[in-house]
C-alpha cells in the first residue's frame, strides 16, 4: 500500500569528517565508494533541512540558506524517496546550515543526510537507520555516515546493487569524548567540487590503485586503535591517511590543489603544538579548512593558537555529536 504524505517535516544532520578517508567511486551511477572511510559527527556543525510534499505542484523547490537553487539535482534523490513511497507530489525544500556550504566542511554530508530523512518522514515512511544510510549515499558518499553519531565505519561493500555499501556506528559520542577546532581558511564555494576531483581516478591518476589496494589495511589499523583508545595511535593514522589523499589529488590530472597558505601554516602549527606536549593531530578533507582533533580539555588551546595563524578567519570549536533526527 502507498505510503500517504503528511506534514512538513524539519530533520537535523551533523557534518562528519573522515579520519580514513575516502575518495574514488567503483560505481558511479550508484554513488558507490571505492574504498571505506572512519569518521567522526561533529556537533558543532550541523544542517536543518524541512521537506513537505504537495499535491499539485508542478514541480520540486530547493531553497539552500534563503535562496533559491537549481533542483534538478535534488529532484533525482527526490524521486528514490517518491518510488519507495508510491507518490508523485512535488516536494517543497528548505535547508540551512550553520556552516560554510561547499567549502570542504562536508556540507554535503549533512544536507543529504537531512534530506533523506525529513524527506522520508515527509512522504510518510519508516525506514531503519541502514536503510537511510543507504538511501543518503545515493545523494553524497559522505551523507551514509551522517545518518549516525559518534564514531562511523562507512563499508565499502561488494555488491553490484550496493545494499551493503552503508555505514553503521563503531562508537557512541559519549564513549570516547573528543575534541575537534576547525580552522576555517576560505568561506567560499572550492572551485572543483569532489564529485568532479574523484571522476575516473583510475585513469587520471598512477597512484589511484595503491590507494585503493592499501584501504582495508587503513581501516583495521584504524579500527583496532579505536577499539583500545589509543588516541596518538588514531591521531597518527588519521594525518597520514590525509596527507595521502591529498597526495592522491596531486597525482590526478589535472593536479587538484585544495590548500591555500593558511592551510600549510595550520598544520604546521599543529605539530608544533604536539612537538610541545600537546596531543593534537589535523586531518583536511577536499578543500582548505583544517580541523585539529585532540582531548575536550585541549581543544581552548588548540582554538587559540590556529586563530593567530595568518589567513585563519574563523575557529570552530565542537565534539562529537549524535546522528540525524526529526526537530518536529
Amino acid at each position: 500500500m502507498a505510503a500517504a504524505p503528511i506534514s512538513p517535516v524539519t530533520a537535523r544532520a551533523h557534518s562528519n569528517i573522515a579520519l580514513i578517508k575516502y575518495w574514488g567511486k567503483r560505481d558511479a551511477a550508484l554513488n558507490l565508494p571505492a574504498v571505506g572511510s572512519i569518521s567522526i559527527t561533529l556537533d558543532g556543525l550541523y544542517t536543518d533541512t524541512r521537506v513537505g510534499f504537495h499535491a499539485g505542484a508542478e514541480r520540486d523547490s530547493v531553497d539552500i540558506g534563503g535562496r533559491k537553487v537549481d533542483a534538478a539535482p535534488f529532484t533525482k534523490f527526490l524521486d528514490l524517496i517518491r518510488a519507495r513511497a508510491g507518490i508523485a507530489h512535488r516536494a517543497r525544500v528548505e535547508s540551512w546550515n550553520n556552516f560554510p556550504t561547499g567549502a570542504g566542511l562536508a556540507s554535503s554530508a549533512s544536507g543529504y543526510s537531512a534530506l533523506a530523512l525529513a524527506g522520508c518522514r515527509a512522504a510518510g515512511l519508516e525506514t531503519s537507520a541502514r536503510d537511510l544510510s543507504i538511501l543518503a549515499r545515493q545523494g553524497s558518499g559522505s551523507a551514509a555516515r551522517s545518518i549516525f553519531g559518534g564514531i562511523v565505519e562507512m563499508h565499502r561493500g561488494q555488491a553490484e546493487g550496493g545494499e551493503d555499501a552503508y555505514a553503521e556506528p563503531l562508537l557512541n559520542a559519549e564513549d570516547w569524548p573528543l575534541g575537534v577546532v576547525v580552522a576555517i581558511t576560505d568561506r567560499n564555494a572550492k572551485s572543483v567540487n569532489s564529485t568532479a576531483g574523484m571522476a575516473a581516478l583510475d585513469e587520471r591518476s598512477d597512484y589511484y590503485d595503491a590507494w585503493v589496494a592499501r584501504a582495508p589495511d587503513d581501516l583495521a589499523s584504524m579500527r583496532d586503535a579505536i577499539a583500545a583508545r589509543d588516541f596518538e595511535t588514531v591521531g597518527a593514522l588519521t594525518e597520514m591517511s590525509c596527507l595521502k589523499l591529498h597526495g592522491l589529488m596531486l597525482s590526478t590530472r589535472p593536479g587538484l590543489i585544495y590548500w591555500n597558505a593558511a592551510t600549510v601554516a595550520s598544520m604546521h602549527a599543529i605539530r608544533a603544538l604536539r612537538a610541545a606536549g600537546t596531543p593534537v593531530y589535523f586531518t583536511i578533507d577536499a578543500g582548505p579548512q583544517v580541523k585539529a582533533i585532540c582531548a575536550p580539555e585541549h581543544t581552548a588551546e588548540v582554538a587559540a593558537v590556529l586563530a593567530d595563524v595568518p589567513g585563519v578567519l574563523d575557529t570552530r570549536i565542537s565534539g562529537l555529536g549524535p546522528g540525524a533526527h526529526p526537530l518536529d
